[in-house]
């Protein structure tokens, strides 16, 4: 039924954007799946891979991250010989954050021989692209795409995120059993789906646990003072709040929210990740708050030192969440590739259901919608520094197990050395890292 859906969504959606993508695309998307479905781009000399993101538009920071923990692998993975021995093609399209773009840019991909997607980044364009991917069977694996409904278009999509609910879920009962909040309040955007997800989730879940939900506003997207919203939870009293958004405008409700007063925890969800950059000289303001995220940027273990280290040097920055879930979904679509032995699209579908993979985000396999069984890291800020608070299993305990195995951080560690290398001895992988960087910046 789900696979029937699919194929009668992605027929309708692909007409309709037939006359915004012009005949070219159109044409180019049905006749290459039906060439590749058997997994003929076996015979190529390179394995086209996919990747859609933002990376110009209002949301190309998460774009320029993610592509950048994506390119990062590829080079790793061809500096040490490839998958199967023949190099990863990386073919990149910006849809700049818009759903008509990523619709278009996909059927561009296929036109161009891809065999696999690694895309796309934002939930919408994400959603959009599924529909598409699960009437053709293309591979797909999101690294970051968080709403639910993504993974639900087919059988042959996938995630290495956490999703939206799975965060507010987490955040509850955190701030239940770690800070011991008896009264909680949530406010979030009422246009996003991931900011409002998160916060339905989190009063769902806080309720469960017979916390009392003293205050549950919202406001909008374009919306910039929130000082109303705010006096008003903070006259219910509540132990904590929980603010489910980007760093950019949680940089702004969480400093207005100490100015009208409030002294407690703020809470948030991975989106938190940048927040002290964007606050600069202001970070003291998110001191003693908590955040879900995938990983954590201080993590001895060699596996995600060697990341954060090579990241570094490549791109004169801090890797972000979105840097380290684009990396590890590269190294996921190996071992799958690996594992099949092919490029066949229905084979490396198979061999990602079996996914059992050990990465910097941590361990994960996958369940029976696609989507991540994994822990969450949860991180505290305190002057002006990000430190792990603790991490959290999926069924909300605390989770004591290393974040990587030893065996595949050392084979990772040896990637990473090995690509820096190379891309030290390479001038236009150096100019093109210093424009990635300059965009996100």
């Amino acid at each position: 039924m789900k696979k029937l859906l699919a194929v009668t969504l992605a027929a309708a959606l692909a007409a309709g954007f037939a006359g915004c993508g012009g005949s070219g695309n159109s044409s180019g998307t049905t006749g290459n799946a039906a060439s590749t479905a058997s997994g003929s781009a076996d015979a190529g000399e390179t394995i086209k891979v996919g990747s859609l993101a933002p990376l110009t538009g209002s949301v190309s920071v998460y774009g320029i991250s993610t592509t950048n923990g994506i390119k990062m692998a590829v080079d790793e993975i061809n500096a040490n010989g490839g998958v199967m021995g023949r190099q990863i093609e990386l073919l990149t399209e910006d849809e700049k954050g818009e759903v008509q773009d990523a619709v278009n840019g996909y059927n561009k991909l296929i036109s161009d021989g891809m065999v696999f997607l690694i895309g796309d980044v934002t939930s919408k364009p994400c959603d959009a692209v599924a529909k598409i991917a699960a009437g053709d069977g293309t591979p797909m694996l999101t690294p970051t795409g968080t709403a639910p409904s993504i993974t639900q278009n087919g059988d042959n999509i996938f995630r290495t995120c956490f999703l939206d609910p799975f965060q507010g879920q987490i955040m509850a009962q955190f701030a239940a059993e770690k800070l011991g909040a008896k009264k909680v309040a949530v406010m979030a955007n009422s246009s996003d789906d991931y900011s409002d997800g998160i916060a339905k989730a989190f009063v769902a879940k806080a309720q469960e646990l017979g916390l009392e939900v003293v205050g549950d506003e919202r406001y909008g997207a374009d919306d910039t003072d929130f000082k109303t919203q705010l006096t008003k939870i903070n006259a219910a009293g509540p132990d904590v709040i929980m603010f489910p958004d980007y760093y950019e405008k949680v940089a702004l409700i969480t400093n207005q929210a100490r100015q009208i007063g409030f002294t407690g925890p703020m809470l948030g969800g991975d989106g938190w990740d940048g927040v002290l950059t964007s606050l600069g000289e202001n970070a003291s303001v998110v001191d003693n708050c908590y955040f879900s995220c995938h990983y954590f940027i201080g993590d001895t273990n060699e596996q995600v030192a060697s990341f954060v280290n090579g990241y570094r040097s490549l791109y004169n920055e801090d890797p972000t969440a979105f840097s380290a879930l684009g990396y590890d979904s590269v190294y996921i679509m190996k071992a799958a590739i690996e594992k099949a032995g092919t490029t066949d699209k229905a084979a490396v579908v198979e061999a990602l259901r079996a996914t059992d993979y050990t990465g910097v985000t941590g361990h994960m396999t996958f369940d029976e919608n696609g989507d991540p069984i994994k822990s969450v890291a949860v991180l505290r800020l305190e002057n002006g520094e990000t430190v792990l608070d603790t991490m959290m299993t999926a069924d909300g305990a605390e989770d004591s197990t290393p974040a990587a195995s030893e065996s595949a951080s050392s084979e990772a560690a040896a990637s990473s050395e090995a690509a820096s290398s190379e891309a030290a001895a390479s001038s236009e992988a150096a100019a093109s890292s210093e424009a990635a960087s300059s965009a996100a910046a």
